[in-house]
């Protein structure tokens, strides 16, 4: 998500865009967004010398308060637009970020850990970029954020982007000419090594789950909201925000996937069609093979049990 970029200022720092994901935020013990750009004024863009496909955002810092607002614990910024304006850029971010009272993870060995109700919840960013945790290298901190915190969760963004990448694919991925990782290799790598829960973002459109060693990987939850900087045509309008219910020690006890709807400025509004789930619930057939879970018409998400035979 994003609350502003050249491509457009939205009106009143951007609360229009979470107004639809706000509820399910505030409820949850702990809301979690992927911040796709950065909160600054001014400074040298990536962009600035020109190029095909460059796509730099950044919003004004007091916009960061909004987050805060919507519900918004903690951000990953370990994603390809954390270093749109460098590392004044950034910095300016994670200062914007921590005036509006908002955690963020995703650089390089950094973890951060929250706790609820006596439990510590360690929140780990990964990525192919310099700026992040390398996603070819996840086992040794994740070991160390498993010793700071009962629950570890794993942010993974990654993925060729588009309506036409919803499916996840084997081996290493690349867009742009970069190279945009192994999505399937590091949610069983991160999980091998203690995470709790791979929550993956990059694509640009929602992708399926996975129950892994009980533990749930989600490839890409899509796009939460924008402000003209995103498309939003075809899947690309569907989105949704995913509530997750874990088990003390970290297995998936269930989900849901609250469906929403882009409009052409790429702000979400409820779907009473449930068109995210009906998609999701299809990419997890397809790729998974059901991804050992059940996905039903209102979006709850379980396991899916063995039948066991009676005599």
């Amino acid at each position: 998500m994003t609350l502003g970029s050249s491509y457009g200022m939205p009106p009143d720092r951007g609360r229009p865009e979470l107004a639809a994901p706000a509820p399910a935020l505030r409820t949850a013990m702990i809301g979690a967004v992927n911040y796709e750009g950065t909160f600054g004024t001014g400074g040298t863009s990536k962009c600035a010398g020109g190029g095909e496909n460059c796509f730099a955002f950044q919003a004004p810092p007091a916009n960061a308060s909004t987050l805060a607002g919507a519900g918004v614990d903690i951000v990953n910024t370990a994603n390809n637009h954390a270093w749109d304006f460098g590392a004044a850029g950034w910095r300016s971010t994670r200062s914007a970020l921590r005036s509006a009272g908002v955690v963020a993870s995703g650089a390089p060995n950094e973890i951060r850990v929250l706790r609820r109700n006596g439990t510590r919840v360690a929140f780990v960013g990964f990525s192919t970029y310099p700026w992040t945790n390398s996603m070819d290298a996840p086992v040794a901190i994740i070991k160390m954020a498993a010793k700071r915190a009962d629950i570890v969760v794993a942010f993974m963004h990654a993925g060729a982007e588009g309506a036409g990448q919803a499916h996840v694919p084997y081996g290493r991925e690349h867009a742009f000419g970069e190279n945009r990782g192994d999505s399937r290799a590091f949610g069983r790598a991160a999980i091998d090594a203690g995470a709790d829960l791979v929550l993956g973002s990059g694509p640009h459109v929602l992708r399926g789950v996975q129950l892994y060693r009980k533990r749930l990987i989600a490839y890409s939850l899509g796009n939460l909201a924008g402000w003209h900087n995103f498309n939003t045509g075809g899947q690309s309008a569907l989105s949704g925000v995913l509530t997750i219910a874990l088990a003390p020690d970290g297995r998936f006890f269930a989900g849901r996937l609250g469906a929403l709807r882009l409009d052409g400025a790429a702000v979400p509004h409820e779907d009473p069609q449930r068109g995210a789930v009906k998609l999701m619930r299809s990419l997890t057939q397809s790729d998974f093979r059901g991804g050992h879970l059940k996905i039903n018409a209102a979006g709850l998400i379980v396991p899916r049990t063995r039948k066991t035979s009676g005599r």
